[in-house]
């Protein structure tokens, strides 16, 4: 029993490592075949050995049945919405306020471009994945966990590199679509005779929010999540 609890243990770690290098730095290293070959082996070991089984494992990117209702999850801090600003005025005066917040003049700026998606919160403890909500009215979300472990990009099990994981830790972000993906899914809906979303992100919602997981997963969306550099002196 060891020597299988070791294998199965090897086989989430090389298919952890191998989802990384494809849907995170797009660099595979194994070809498809060679990558289910993998997975099989570590389902088929699964099967077998029930007690094994474990939420973060890669087998069980779905593995829930289809919700009928979203439970309600209260964030620990606010998410809020951002400001937007139409012209140098409305910027100046953005400016102004973040002064006065800070009673100092900032440092300075981070600037990068805005995936309009839709924002959602992911809560790990111990480095595992627990809870995904959805932005909501900012004080409260859905509980999306079982869709957002559908989502390729998103580790069910934090990376060990740079020492142990905090005991909680949350990250948030954005969930969306490309286009080249989006404009799949709308092909897709016109051959079943329903409406296309009007905008990828509309499609993402909808798709975050559906009751069965393997249909949001058959969305492939992406996660996404702001960076924060230190400008430089």
């Amino acid at each position: 029993m060891a020597s299988v609890k070791q294998e199965v243990e090897r086989l989430r770690e090389q298919l952890d490592h191998h989802n990384y290098c494809y849907y995170v730095l797009a660099q595979p290293e194994v070809s498809d075949a060679e990558f289910d070959k993998l997975f099989r082996r570590l389902q088929e070991l699964e099967r077998e050995h029930p007690d094994l089984r474990s939420p973060d494992s890669p087998t069980q990117r779905v593995g829930a049945p289809p919700a009928t209702a979203f439970a309600p999850v209260r964030h620990k801090v606010p998410m809020l919405s951002l400001d937007n600003v139409f012209d140098a005025e409305e910027f100046e005066a953005w400016h102004q306020r973040v002064v006065r917040g800070l009673g100092r003049e900032p440092s300075g700026y981070v600037l990068e471009a805005k995936v309009d998606g839709l924002s959602c919160a992911l809560t790990y403890e111990k480095g595992r994945l627990v809870i995904a909500a959805t932005r909501g009215d900012g004080e409260a979300g859905e509980d999306v966990t079982a869709n957002v472990r559908t989502i390729r990009n998103i580790p069910l099990l934090l990376r060990g590199e740079g020492g142990r994981p905090p005991e909680v830790f949350e990250v948030r972000g954005e969930v969306y679509l490309d286009r080249e993906t989006f404009e799949a899914v709308n092909e897709g809906q016109k051959k079943l005779g329903k409406e296309p979303f009007m905008n990828p992100r509309n499609c993402a919602a909808g798709s975050l929010r559906q009751k069965d997981p393997a249909i949001t997963r058959a969305r492939r969306l992406k996660f996404v999540v702001p960076t924060s550099r230190r400008p430089r002196s």
